[in-house]
């Protein structure tokens, strides 16, 4: 089943995705299998053996009405280091060559805002960014990457995120992490979930090496 809440990228709308999500995995009937949410919906997978779709829909259904916002409140946006263009933002040239903007405007630009993570998807840990500054949108690559670095900081379109994992992809790449999105040895494996707010912090290079790689979340 596919429960629909707008048809926009809208933070009120995503709080409320989360919120359904939230609530029917707290209560987890033994016919659910698995729910999958989005920008602006939510995928409720079900065993039919268990229960008959109408049933389900109508428990749903009562859910909805009374839907509350999830909210972080108190807690600040989590800061993610990066190393911005040479050999960690092999595309930073032609992000520049396509907006007209000189790379120290773009890593100005992509680091200011404060960003809202929508959704994770694609690979384990994907943060799916709202609040990039339209200026740095840039298409993705016409042949995309088989391998691409974990912790790579990319930009697709009107869209920014972050590789978990070493993996193939076509999105522009500006700048590199060493923070692990992803990392199954954790307790929590997801350093950051659908809700939370991030922000990217500048650092040079030489810096890089020596910055926390075990999950650490500076600025928490």
């Amino acid at each position: 089943m596919i429960v629909e809440f707008g048809d926009g990228i809208d933070t009120g709308i995503n709080a409320m995705v989360r919120a359904l999500a939230g609530r029917i995995e707290a209560s987890r009937p033994s016919w659910l299998i698995e729910t999958v949410p989005t920008y602006r919906s939510l995928a409720v997978y079900l065993d039919p053996w268990e229960t008959c779709r109408d049933e389900a829909m109508a428990w749903i259904r009562s859910l909805c009405s009374s839907i509350e916002t999830p909210r972080f409140a108190g807690e600040p946006a989590i800061e993610i280091p990066v190393c911005y263009g040479g050999g960690f933002g092999p595309d930073m040239e032609r992000v520049s060559l396509h907006t007209g903007l000189p790379a120290a405007e773009i890593i100005r630009l992509h680091s200011s805002p404060v960003y809202h993570v929508f959704m994770l998807g694609f690979s384990p840990g994907f943060p799916y960014l709202g609040g990039m500054d339209q200026r740095l949108e840039t298409p993705r690559l016409e042949n995309p990457r088989t391998l691409i670095p974990a912790g790579s900081v990319g930009i697709a379109g009107k869209q920014t995120g972050v590789y978990p994992l070493q993996s193939p992809g076509g999105w522009n790449l500006i700048g590199r992490t060493p923070l692990k999105l992803f990392d199954p040895s954790r307790k929590n494996p997801f350093l950051v979930k659908a809700g939370m707010e991030i922000r990217f912090v500048p650092v040079s290079e030489d810096k890089y090496p020596v910055l926390p790689s075990s999950g650490e979340v500076p600025g928490r």
